[in-house]
């Protein structure tokens, strides 16, 4: 007899013995970040009271420069005239953040390391045949240095040539790309393509990375798990790609942006680190001599 829902029998799928045993292999889900990093104030030894009041002026300098911060707004603080003592004791201060950036360009080198403060970035421009760095501290949500060198003046010209074999995605994908590029001015939207999501082979990634280049400006963000962004010679398009704990690609983006929001400073960050840059001068004490 047919019940009121139509059913003769009952689902199957379901029921006792449906589902697997304790024992036997579950689902396999692919591992996500682990061991986010946390913010630990490291309050410096103080062995030297005149190089610590040399640093502390330049500390305060760095707080203050916090404090009065504002959107778009990029400060810069020379160090070059700190000793190598008192070099050491901003560098206990301020510790390493998350985010770190090589800039390499025609035999030139800049490697930036954000600070445990959050906004304050340490640069040291390595240039051609002069071993001993530059050093400057900067106070904004992203060096722009690391963006104005990060892309060539002019995109390379590729030669024409056939497709190669494999392509599923690529072609259409890449002309988006080169379109987006061509037409995208500060303020516009981010424009992203997830090949994470999107169809395609092996073939039309290598393609598309051929195509786009390589840039000069490398940023790996080293948070929950680990961002890798890198400039391609192609105007304003950043290779985005995540990473889980143990190194696996969990998510591999291309975005045409001024610089991907995951390496950036947040102003409410900014403003964090102005107070937590006030606790640690309190803590050394000693205000700068007189």
């Amino acid at each position: 007899m047919t019940s009121m829902f139509g059913m003769t029998r009952p689902p199957v799928g379901f029921g006792p013995g449906s589902q697997p045993e304790a024992g036997e292999e579950g689902l396999a889900y692919l591992p996500m970040p682990s061991g986010m990093r946390t913010y630990h104030p490291h309050t410096p030894e103080i062995t030297d009271p005149v190089r610590a009041a040399a640093a502390r002026v330049l500390l305060e300098r760095m707080r203050d420069a916090l404090a009065r911060w504002t959107a778009g707004e990029e400060i810069r603080i020379p160090v070059d005239r700190l000793d190598t003592p008192a070099l050491g004791l901003i560098d206990e201060a301020l510790g390493e953040g998350e985010v770190s950036v090589l800039v390499e360009r025609s035999g030139d080198r800049m490697e930036i390391q954000e600070a445990a403060l959050a906004g304050v970035w340490r640069v040291r421009a390595f240039d051609a045949g002069d071993p001993a760095p530059r050093e400057t501290v900067l106070v904004g949500t992203f060096p722009r240095v690391a963006l104005n060198r990060a892309f060539p003046a002019t995109t390379p010209a590729t030669p024409a040539a056939e497709p190669p074999p494999g392509l599923m995605n690529g072609l259409p994908i890449l002309t988006e790309l080169l379109d987006r590029s061509a037409e995208w001015v500060r303020g516009d939207a981010v424009h992203a393509v997830n090949f994470s999501l999107l169809p395609h082979t092996p073939e039309d990634l290598a393609f598309i990375e051929n195509r786009l280049g390589v840039g000069a400006t490398t940023i790996l963000s080293r948070g929950y798990g680990n961002c890798r962004v890198t400039a391609t010679a192609t105007a304003n398009v950043w290779w985005v790609r995540y990473y889980n704990s143990v190194d696996t690609l969990i998510l591999n983006t291309v975005e045409i942006s001024e610089i991907p929001a995951v390496v950036c400073a947040a102003p409410e960050d900014i403003a964090d680190s102005a107070e937590r840059l006030s606790e640690i001068l309190d803590a050394i004490g000693g205000g700068a001599p007189s």
